[in-house]
């Protein structure tokens, strides 16, 4: 008797050797594809897949499947470099995953050049085996040329990277001083000691803070934000276009804003000595960290001091003389927000709160913009005080508008399943540790007493990048379901509405909040849901983005690498290799081709390690290892190693 067949729909993921899986709509669960059954889908592509219905979607195990209809092609137009060969030529798509030449005939080269990168439309997609055909609809430079690896980039996703003519007329409108007649809705806190405190290189500064201890002994935190809802208005061509964005995009020399430079580094940044507009929020915080009471109001400041993280740090080590003797008269007030910032992270750490060490990569570029630099970026207790500052406004904010039920964008992050905490625990094992956790009872100070236990050791940054993956991605949602991460039952993104929509969405909501009726609720109700998606799907690109632009520049600088040696730590086993992570933050692959061994490896997946058939020799996650640089492509956004055999 025939197994009967079930046809589910859902989003081809390629991978660069030709199989791939397709994500089931409204689904966590995806289909594994072998290449023989791709049946001529792409990357993106919307399919119909047909599995045996005797697998079960649900089991945990991984499922096969066959694709059977293309319903929707994902990808109309693709970057990469144009290949020209007399009469004819193609395209070599940057996206690895498209897996496939894009045939370009004379007639439809427009501009383009050998080695150019461009832009081509898909005008006739794969059948019977040929490659798909395109027109050059855009040419954006020589591969080689400065700034067209960002430009590819954002070709690539499709980013908005030119505001509209009507967008920048609106934001030139307010000019670059205040509205003094707005001045009289506010208090005015325009003598207080308020500062900035952000990286060196920060243009949007969005917060500023102050702390005073009152004559009970408790703490009160001030927290003001840009008040980027008194320009930004309801249905604005100002609003439309920050929705569209979602959020801005950081590539490391170039940033891609939410607003334009007229407000996002001019009338909404917090500069010191002006006049600005905020939404802020004042919290009375007893000694255990506890908020005990809070107020959110609008207000007026005028930052007296920009601080860097560097010399905030200096201040609080009290041994670099010139920065004491410039800031001198401000220490105390600076050792008081060490003071509080220290009081709750402790009481952060109590409730769960997840610590993970996974270190960012700092890379420096030349005027040209090419990666001279990759080292970690080195974070000091400076940073944490607005870490731990922001959380507790955010936490604050979520909480008061949760309960006074007013319609909201939350930040969610849900807790892990449990069949993934099952999998981490099979490798936490080997190391002697493990994350009590069942289905009913599953706790973020379980993750957080391993990450405790870990602190220090070699394995730390393996073990924390691992409890990562574990980890569901945080989301905005207009429901509060709490954020397992920071274990906090209320949290919101309130102190960024700069450079991220949900922020300037809810300074709305509270801004309107004391007018607001049923009928408003309602209103407000069905756009939290619908931005929260939508910023949701923006964030989700943006990180990409991000995180290709890192690969790409981190590839760059390793290719002036090859054939020098590291010692790394194997961060990652797979079933064609392993990946190693170097001190410098840079992963590159070791395939079985470069283990410089005769004998066949066996991928044992239950625990995450190769084994050596004959000799048995293991290479598991954590491990140190030796490694030489064989190749680095920034086109490929690749880096490859092999293993140096000691002697």
């Amino acid at each position: 008797m025939k197994n009967k067949k079930e046809y589910l729909i859902g989003v081809f993921q390629a991978n660069e050797k030709k199989f791939g899986f397709v994500k089931i709509e409204n689904s966590e669960d995806e289909v594994f594809v072998p290449k023989q059954y791709i049946n001529g889908a792409l990357n993106e592509d919307v399919v119909e897949v047909e599995i045996d219905k005797n697998q079960n979607i649900n089991s945990g195990k991984k499922i096969e499947g066959k694709i059977t209809k293309i319903i929707r092609r994902g990808r109309q137009t693709l970057v990469g470099i144009f290949q020209y060969n007399k009469n004819f030529g193609f395209v070599i798509p940057d996206d690895r995953k498209y897996c496939t030449d894009i045939f370009i005939s004379k007639k439809h080269f427009g501009k383009a050049r050998n080695n150019h990168k461009v832009r081509v439309k898909i005008i006739k997609y794969p059948e019977n085996g040929k490659k798909p055909e395109g027109e050059i609809i855009e040419v954006l430079g020589n591969v080689n040329e400065a700034g067209v690896d960002m430009l590819s980039l954002i070709k690539e996703y499709e980013l908005p990277s030119v505001f509209p003519e009507k967008v920048v007329k609106e934001a030139k409108e307010y000019g670059t001083k205040i509205d003094k007649k707005e001045m009289k809705n506010r208090k005015d806190l325009r003598e207080e000691f308020i500062v900035t405190i952000d990286g060196e290189d920060a243009k949007d500064l969005d917060d500023a803070v102050s702390v005073k201890r009152l004559k009970n002994g408790n703490y009160e935190l001030n927290v003001h934000i840009a008040d980027v809802s008194q320009y930004v208005k309801d249905r604005s061509s100002l609003d439309k276009e920050a929705r569209i964005r979602g959020t801005s995009v950081y590539m490391l020399g170039r940033v891609i804003p939410m607003l334009p430079r007229e407000l996002s580094n001019g009338l909404c940044s917090l500069n010191a000595g002006v006049d600005r507009f905020t939404l802020s929020c004042t919290m009375e915080i007893d000694r255990e960290g506890k908020v005990v009471s809070s107020n959110v109001y609008k207000a007026i400041i005028n930052v007296r001091e920009r601080m860097s993280y560097k010399d905030v740090q200096a201040i609080l080590d009290g041994k670099n003389e010139i920065i004491l003797e410039r800031y001198g008269k401000y220490i105390n007030e600076f050792k008081l927000m060490e003071e509080l910032a220290l009081i709750l992270k402790t009481k952060r750490v109590k409730q769960g709160y997840l610590n993970l060490d996974v270190p960012e990569s700092k890379i420096e570029l030349d005027v040209n913009g090419k990666a001279i630099d990759v080292h970690k970026y080195e974070t000091t207790f400076a940073n944490e005080i607005i870490e731990q500052f922001m959380l507790t406004a955010n936490e604050t904010i979520a909480e008061r508008f949760y309960w006074l039920e007013v319609p909201f964008i939350y930040r969610v992050h849900e807790e892990p399943d449990i069949e993934k905490i099952k999998e981490l625990n099979k490798f936490l094992f080997n190391l002697g540790y493990r994350i009590h956790a069942n289905k009913d009872n599953i706790h973020p100070s379980a993750f957080a007493k391993v990450l405790e236990e870990v602190k220090g050791k070699p394995e730390e940054k393996v073990v924390s990048n691992l409890i990562l993956r574990t980890l569901k991605v945080a989301k905005y949602e207009s429901e509060n379901r709490g954020h397992f991460g920071i274990a906090s039952k209320y949290y919101c993104h309130f102190t960024s509405p700069i450079r991220r929509y949900p922020d300037l969405f809810i300074h709305r909501v509270i801004s309107e909040y004391f007018d607001m009726n049923e009928k408003d609720k309602k209103r407000i109700e069905g756009k939290a849901e619908k931005y929260a998606i939508s910023s949701s799907e923006k964030e989700k690109i943006a990180q990409k983005v991000e995180r290709e632009a890192i690969n790409l520049k981190k590839a760059e600088y390793m290719e002036s690498k090859i054939g020098e040696e590291y010692d790394g730590i194997i961060s990652s086993v797979t079933g064609f290799g392993m990946f190693v992570e170097l001190e410098n933050t840079v992963e590159g692959l070791i395939r079985f081709e470069n283990m410089n061994s005769d004998e066949f490896f066996i991928f044992d997946e239950e625990n995450k390690q190769l084994i050596g058939e004959h000799t048995k020799k293991v290479y598991k996650i954590g491990d140190k290892i030796r490694i030489r640089v064989i190749d680095a492509s920034k086109e490929k956004r690749s880096i490859s190693f092999e293993v140096v055999n000691k002697e």
